[in-house]
């Protein structure tokens, strides 16, 4: 005779779809642009031959599968070799081609980094490395956030780091990068890229921070699509009295200098520096050393994100919880003044 024990039902863990932990960082409503990335690239290689493209098995995620649409003879397949990728980027650019060589953003730094020093930086060559998901922009955890990208590729000696805020910033950048002389990284936003700057008569230039907006109270100097969460910031804090002005500094290197400065330096403001990077080795510590070494006394404070390992999880909620959403800066800038 056969007895039946009674089992506690299992309880299954709900499970994060791919779309929550790789998504869009546009808020509900706002407006986007589909694949800047890819879109301006194959606009400007209709005019320039010596544009090649170049990818890590990565085309699809990083935009750059439109170029290789397009131009199917410019296209190199690398494989899931990113060590290689940057080696033979670097050897199309020593004869003549402006490869743009794309990845995410920890392969090509973490991964990659030996062959980006040694390969590309040190002799100069003339090598556009476009990474995506930089910083918090995927839910995958420490294996695919590249906070850290920042702090590594600063300390590349000749090398221009580029963090755009938006489809705009990227589409604009594309062939100024192109048409700089020598390697340059740029952080990457692909898919659906947010589209904000276009209401704030901007322009991108290469080396140069804008003032997007006034304000006597607060100074935010952002970048990257910080900069979007700053203008909303900006915007929220105006019902409590709080005038805040936004610095958005596409160019990470070379730093501009004298337009932080002239900024920075006036009294009776609380400088704020927003990222989506670690605390260690970013747009943060630049302008703090920068503030300290030209003798500029003013209160400083960082939005960044911790010196840790983060959690994988759905990007609205590792944004709040690390506090680099609108509202979590918002309570921050206001608990300082």
């Amino acid at each position: 005779m056969s007895t039946n024990t009674p089992t506690t039902p299992e309880v299954k863990k709900p499970r994060l779809t791919t779309s929550a932990m790789i998504a869009s960082i546009a808020g509900e409503g706002q407006r986007v642009q589909a694949a800047p990335f890819g879109k301006a690239l194959v606009e400007l290689a209709r005019e320039r031959q010596n544009i090649v493209g170049l990818t890590a098995d990565l085309a699809k995620y990083t935009d750059l599968h439109l170029f290789a649409q397009a131009y199917p003879e410019r296209f190199f397949q690398m494989g899931m070799a990113e060590q290689l990728l940057m080696a033979a980027a670097g050897g199309m650019a020593k004869e003549g081609f402006v490869p743009f060589a794309t990845t995410y953003a920890v392969f090509g730094t973490r991964r990659a980094y030996d062959f980006v020093h040694q390969v590309i930086a040190e002799e100069n060559l003339n090598v556009k490395m476009c990474c995506a998901l930089p910083g918090l922009t995927t839910g995958y955890g420490p294996s695919h956030q590249a906070t850290e990208d920042l702090a590594l590729m600063r300390g590349i000696p000749g090398l221009t780091i580029v963090d755009p805020c938006d489809a705009l910033d990227i589409e604009q950048a594309v062939p100024q990068i192109a048409a700089h002389e020598g390697p340059v990284y740029m952080r990457l936003l692909r898919g659906n890229v947010p589209l904000v700057l276009d209401e704030y008569d901007y322009t991108f230039e290469l080396g140069k921070a804008k003032l997007l907006r006034g304000g006597r109270d607060v100074l935010l100097i952002s970048s990257g699509f910080m900069t979007m969460r700053s203008l909303e910031v900006a915007k929220a804090l105006q019902a409590d009295s709080v005038d805040v002005a936004v610095l958005h500094v596409p160019t990470i290197k070379p730093l501009d200098e004298p337009t932080i400065l002239a900024e920075a330096r006036r009294s009776g403001r609380l400088v704020v520096v927003a990222e989506n990077h670690s605390v260690v080795g970013g747009l943060g510590e630049a302008v703090a050393g920068l503030l300290m070494r030209s003798g500029v006394h003013a209160p400083f404070r960082q939005v960044a994100l911790p010196d840790e390992f983060l959690d994988a999880g759905a990007l609205p909620t590792l944004h709040e919880r690390y506090g680099i959403s609108a509202e979590a800066m918002g309570r921050r800038i206001k608990s300082w003044l």
